[in-house]
């Protein structure tokens, strides 16, 4: 079976287990997390299905990551309440594979050890049509990989109203995955595999056995802080709006590069199959508070999203 390699650890994560360990505390530790500065929440929540995390080194984003995960949800935490089994939609930054590639069999390695991957769940969405068993656009790309370390270290359960507290040794959950890149923005392609993939959600739902979603995507890139924090406050509008078609499209007509609007699409289309989908902000950060830069930012949105 095909073992997916580390190439983002040591670079944008530590690749030493226990230092990862230690950098996963931090991130997940709730008096470092950030408060919302960009667009606030857009709608109490109902059903939990998945949620859309950054993916850049963790002292630029890790606390975003960790807020969406380490968030109150019931009698836990979101990164509690996640289902096991999760399809991870990420965007394609190397150009490379299929436009729809779903790594299909094997397992992510990690410094925590290996993610399994769910191959009948990715053999029942590329049965759907539109996506396709392929390795070559997950090799190089990080975008995935990077928040492996986050969903291993997820609790299995967590006590009501008790944060997140990993502990020392903090063994990998028992969950799986199946990578997608996805590397497309057509909207009508897009369109299809959400209603592909929506309808494999639906099956997993009725078999008792639910599937949720993690979304991976940066916000704006590479300009200056109020240029960033305006253009993502558009995008964010949309996609808390869970209105895929305007997402897209503003992001095009106003040059935001939100390298993650494609994944981000394709996983609302997919919640409108099962219902009315809702969506909200749980934190929003930029690379200035970590560089001190704010000529040059990346913006960073951590969301929360299920069915009404």
């Amino acid at each position: 079976m095909p073992l997916r390699q580390p190439i983002a650890a040591g670079r944008f994560y530590p690749d030493d287990p226990e230092a990862l360990r230690a950098a996963l505390r931090a991130c997940l530790t709730p008096k470092n997390l950030p408060e919302p500065t960009g667009p606030r929440p857009h709608r109490a929540a109902s059903r939990l299905l998945g949620v859309m995390l950054p993916h850049a080194g963790y002292v630029y984003s890790g606390r975003v990551a960790g807020a969406v995960l380490a968030g109150p949800w019931g009698a836990g935490t979101v990164g509690a309440a996640l289902p096991r089994r999760c399809v991870a939609l990420c965007p394609n930054h190397t150009g490379q594979g299929q436009p729809l590639g779903v790594w299909s069999d094997g397992a992510w390695r990690t410094p925590l050890g290996d993610v399994p991957v769910d191959a009948p769940l990715a053999a029942a969405l590329c049965a759907q049509g539109g996506f396709a068993s392929d390795t070559a656009c997950h090799l190089g790309e990080h975008a995935i990989e990077v928040l492996l370390p986050f969903l291993q270290s997820l609790p299995a359960a967590a006590a009501p109203e008790a944060p997140p507290q990993p502990d020392a040794t903090m063994e990998p959950s028992v969950r799986v995955v199946v990578p997608v890149c996805v590397g497309t923005r057509r909207p009508e392609i897009l369109r299809a595999a959400g209603q592909a993939l929506g309808a494999v959600l639906a099956a997993a739902q009725t078999a008792g056995d639910p599937v949720g979603l993690v979304v991976s995507s940066d916000m704006n890139h590479y300009e200056d802080q109020q240029t960033t924090l305006q253009k993502d406050g558009l995008a964010l509008e949309r996609a808390l709006a869970c209105d895929p078609e305007a997402l897209l499209d503003t992001v095009a007509c106003n040059h935001i590069s939100m390298c993650g609007a494609a994944p981000m699409a394709l996983a609302l289309y997919a919640l409108r199959v099962l219902g009315e989908p809702w969506a909200e902000l749980a934190a929003y950060d930029t690379s200035a508070s970590a560089s001190g830069d704010a000529a040059q930012v990346v913006g960073y949105a951590g969301l929360r999203f299920g069915i009404a």
